[in-house]
């Protein structure tokens, strides 16, 4: 492993620090020629940065095989936005440059933040000149209220979250006395507002800034759910579903995107809900004239027995390639029919 201390700015003592694994042909990962990438971005109430949520955090995710970076941004009399903004965007900056000489996949790399921190990752998610492609908020600060006790210059990460915001994983407790679980909730209904692909855990009970949850970061005193650790693993494991896991010749395609319910794209599809799909003139046509096949041949609404009655509503809401599903379609005729979708604009 290949470390690094960078320093971005020696009079804030703004410093990014690189864990680099070695990838490729003649070494014993030859299966992986660029690694994904996690920015790891401490907490401390803006009045420092926790080595509890730093280096330890950092080895969790290089253990799951990624290229990990820790930056120490601006606080204390520095800390007035958007100056720790500008630290992150610098430092994504350096790292997608160098993401051939760092073995970097420069479409997969993530920020994880925590607390204060977690407040920059989601500002970076939502407002930042370098977005990450995915953003890891554990008992983050989002919301106007928390945002301005521990930075009156900040601004809310939940009034930015818009339809550009990358997809989010949020880790919180019940109990977290110091920042609010309100600030998570609030996050997670403003990603779905907008449609954004996001996991979320709230444990039942830990205190602020429980970290990586397990004994190696616990201080005296605490009580927390056994559970909570179980966020480093679920974090990951949702990473490989947006990125794709390591496989033999590189990264395995993705099974989410961006946008987790509807369809974003330029053409219709299987993945379309049924009321996107007749809000074309042609995706109606399509539609009608698969209800009437199936009417035709005594099978009704596609997927449901006579008996059940389903409102137009409720209809609307399922995307055409759960429909079929239900109605015990082929995964072959489910892929014709979304190739036939696809060639319908969506507009």
């Amino acid at each position: 492993m290949i470390t690094e201390k960078i320093i971005l700015n020696e009079e804030r003592n703004v410093t990014l620090t690189t864990y680099l694994q070695p990838v490729g042909a003649g070494a014993e990962f030859a299966h992986i020629p660029a690694r994904p990438a996690i920015l790891v971005i401490p907490g401390g109430g803006y009045d420092y940065c926790s080595d509890r949520e730093a280096e330890p955090v950092a080895l969790a995710y290089l253990r799951a095989g990624y290229q990990a970076f820790v930056l120490r941004y601006s606080v204390q009399q520095n800390k007035i936005w958007p100056t720790p903004l500008n630290d992150y965007d610098e430092a994504m900056a350096l790292i997608r440059s160098k993401a051939e000489e760092w073995h970097i996949i420069p479409d997969k790399i993530a920020v994880v933040g925590f607390s204060a921190g977690g407040h920059l990752a989601a500002s970076a998610a939502t407002m930042s000149v370098n977005r990450p492609n995915a953003a890891v908020l554990v008992y983050a600060v989002l919301n106007e209220a928390s945002s301005k006790e521990w930075n009156e210059s900040a601004p809310s990460a939940v009034e930015a979250v818009d339809e550009n915001t990358c997809p989010c994983f949020l880790a919180a407790s019940r109990t977290d006395t110091l920042v609010p679980v309100g600030n998570t909730i609030a996050f997670c209904a403003a990603l779905d507002k907008y449609d954004i692909s996001f996991e979320s855990h709230i444990y039942s009970y830990a205190p602020h800034g429980f970290s990586l949850g397990d004994n190696t970061v616990r201080q005296s005193g605490w009580q927390l759910s056994e559970r909570v650790h179980n966020w480093v693993d679920d974090s990951i494991g949702w990473l490989k579903e947006l990125f794709g896991d390591f496989g033999d010749q590189g990264m395995t395609p993705p099974q989410v995107g961006r946008y987790a319910l509807l369809e974003h794209g330029d053409t219709l599809s299987a993945d379309a809900t049924i009321a996107q799909i007749v809000a074309t003139e042609a995706g109606k046509a399509f539609f009608d004239t698969m209800m009437a096949q199936a009417a035709g041949s005594g099978a009704g609404t596609p997927g449901f027995n006579d008996d059940v009655s389903i409102s137009p509503s409720v209809l609307a809401r399922f995307k055409m390639r759960d429909l079929l599903g239900f109605a015990g379609m082929s995964e072959e005729t489910i892929a014709d029919i979304d190739a036939q979708l696809r060639k319908i604009p969506r507009s």
